[in-house]
């Protein structure tokens, strides 16, 4: 049921699944540091697209699902489903000083004020931030562009503590990402509630345009909505880029793979039949590719990886001349999808990196 990005012999781990059914780590042989042998595991078994669909039907929660080009933006979302009605959602992944996480997930024209949601937390007004790009994938085990409730389901999220808008419960339905951004499902949040209480969740749903008094005689009304524990990250650097863009004054997190499809509606299903399945490949991280050189790197190591794959004594036995053209051909059909991911990353990250800039630039006082 799970992806297995790392082509490991699953057979050689121990590990169990707990009372909400996901799986966690008992032990790996051969792997003397515990926290290693965890995040190695928890990546193994984080959940595709496909197989958050499955449990959904396998939950008999009713949802749709719309295929379309990768969503970078609000409005390119508005563009391929904002025709349908029901509540467009946009997320942000916070962190505070002493290393929790927070999702938050609103409606689009919510006004999300992090200054004030950070006092109702009892944080004070400076106690949140934008979550570093490489707590995308080590926390939540998706790409930049994917934040979602769904991310939730991941055993390395399990002390994520996720703030949902009380608006959703306006709409006769919202649309998420289905941990992958080029695809959007309509659910309502009956439906999402349910598939939280299935991974042991008690829904928290909130009113982000509050603004209580915080002081001496007025507790912060969130504090009990702040994580237990702390999720430490590996080689972790203030320094790094903020993994997610704002957007009209609101952070929306941006990336995936280039498509030129519109966009498909599937009916409405809680069925049991299989969806149609894709690899998934979280395996780069975007901040690999801040750097030019390390770009170019990547891509020329695939393709010379590829090209000595073709190149053997039994293939220039049965091609002879026509060797040439059956590499060229094999390379399009090998290297094409990886390249589009490899200059999407690369987009995405300059773009990222752009806002990052402008952000601490103060213009000259006249």
């Amino acid at each position: 049921m799970y992806s297995n990005p790392f082509n490991l012999d699953l057979n050689k781990f121990m590990y169990a699944s707990d009372a909400t059914g996901r799986i966690v780590l008992a032990a790996i042989p051969g792997i003397s540091s515990s926290a290693n042998a965890s995040s190695i595991l928890q990546k193994v078994m984080a959940f595709s697209k496909e197989q958050l669909l499955a449990r959904l039907k396998e939950l008999h929660i009713k949802f749709s699902q719309y295929e379309h080009p990768v969503i970078l933006t609000v409005e390119e979302g508005e563009k391929y489903v904002g025709h349908l009605g029901g509540g467009l959602s946009k997320n942000l992944f916070l962190k505070d000083k002493k290393q929790r996480f927070y999702l938050v997930s609103s409606l689009v024209n919510t006004k999300v004020d992090i200054k004030v949601l950070s006092q109702r937390l009892g944080l004070g007004k400076g106690g949140l931030r934008m979550a570093p790009a490489e707590a995308l994938g080590e926390i939540l085990q998706v790409p930049m562009g994917c934040v979602t409730p769904f991310a939730v389901v991941n055993e390395s999220a399990r002390d994520v503590s996720l703030l949902l808008d009380q608006g959703f419960k306006t709409q006769e339905h919202c649309f998420f990402h289905p941990l992958s951004n080029d695809m959007s499902i309509s659910i309502n949040t009956n439906g999402l509630d349910k598939f939280l209480k299935s991974i042991g969740r008690d829904p928290s749903y909130v009113d982000f345009e509050a603004n209580p008094t915080v002081g001496k005689d007025h507790p912060p009304d969130l504090a009990a909505l702040v994580p237990s524990g702390s999720i430490p990250l590996p080689d972790q650097s203030e320094k790094q880029p903020s993994s997610q863009v704002p957007h009209d004054g609101n952070h929306v997190s941006v990336d995936g793979k280039s498509k030129t499809s519109t966009a498909k509606v599937v009916k409405p299903s809680f069925s049991e039949k299989n969806t149609k399945m894709k690899p998934v490949n979280n395996a780069h991280s975007s901040g690999n590719f801040a750097n030019v050189e390390l770009f170019v790197e990547e891509i020329l190591h695939k393709t010379s990886e590829l090209v000595l794959s073709e190149i053997k004594e039994g293939t220039i036995k049965q091609h002879g001349e026509n060797l040439g053209t059956i590499v060229s051909n094999n390379l399009q059909k090998g290297l094409s999808s990886d390249l589009q991911n490899l200059a999407m990353i690369f987009k995405n990250t300059a773009y990222t990196e752009g806002f990052h800039a402008g952000t601490h630039h103060q213009p000259r006082r006249l």
